[in-house]
């Protein structure tokens, strides 16, 4: 192993879109979700749209389907593939839901890289119709934190996380205003990897000095693939016990990675 953990957010950073509004939009329900968006929580109007889909007729299977179509950038996949073979602790942090990241990850071919997915349940029901329920169980108590939805304080997660991990570096990457928080977790010696133009990385614009972390930002799945494979081959590249097995592993499976300068870290005036 590395001594790497790689945090991926999922929708809009794994796959290109956002896969509650794919889900819902391709299955044709998109006026009900708007409807019951200002009424509730994002998590339980999801489960209230699975329901609505059960009634209209709609299988576990046309919903499989419609995720198996899901937008993908094609460099997404050899990245992750490649951070494994180089030994990194592969996670997800999501607030997707499990049903829906379990059978794109497996239709990609890769849910095998993964060690960990921490995200909302996402089950079928003895009914046969999907459940959608929240991580944290907002009904029942608060997670506390005021810059996270109810259902999922991404930073309590992090801290949890890091509670298990001895003298291992993070690399988190994610886009949503929801991954700020954890960013914020991440210590001196990690690296954050906001997609650029996005929420996230336009908090961390913002608020710079609070971000401990080595920012590298990314705009789609091309640099997401460069910076991620840079930074992980710069990581290990500091350990002198295990310089020359990654350089074999770097020279046999990513010929065709570019060997550019690691971007510039992001700073804001």
């Amino acid at each position: 192993m590395s001594g790497i953990v790689v945090i991926f957010d999922f929708d809009k950073t794994i796959i290109d879109i956002d896969s509650d509004n794919w889900v819902v939009d391709e299955l044709g329900a998109t006026d009900m979700f708007n409807q019951l968006l200002s009424t509730m929580p994002w998590n339980t109007v999801m489960d209230k749209m699975m329901n609505e889909l059960y009634l209209r007729g709609k299988s576990i299977g046309d919903i499989e389907d419609v995720l198996k179509r899901v937008p993908i950038h094609p460099r997404v996949v050899p990245a992750i593939k490649a951070a494994y073979a180089l030994g990194c602790d592969l996670r997800v942090l999501s607030d997707a839901n499990l049903f829906y990241i379990e059978t794109i990850l497996k239709h990609l071919g890769i849910r095998e890289c993964f060690s960990e997915i921490n995200t909302n349940p996402g089950f079928v029901d003895e009914e046969g119709k999907l459940r959608i329920l929240p991580y944290h169980d907002f009904h029942t108590f608060s997670h506390g934190c005021n810059l996270c939805p109810p259902n999922m304080c991404k930073g309590k997660i992090i801290e949890r996380i890091q509670t298990t991990l001895e003298n291992k570096t993070i690399i988190y990457l994610g886009d949503g205003a929801g991954d700020f928080c954890p960013s914020l977790k991440l210590t001196k010696e990690d690296y954050m990897m906001p997609r650029k133009d996005f929420p996230v990385w336009e908090l961390i614009c913002k608020n710079r000095d609070l971000v401990q972390a080595d920012v590298h930002e990314w705009a789609d799945g091309e640099e997401l693939e460069r910076v991620l494979i840079q930074l992980i081959t710069t990581i290990i590249s500091m350990d002198d016990n295990v310089v020359d097995n990654t350089n074999q592993l770097f020279d046999c499976k990513f010929e065709t990675i570019g060997h550019k300068v690691l971007p510039k870290p992001l700073y804001v005036p």
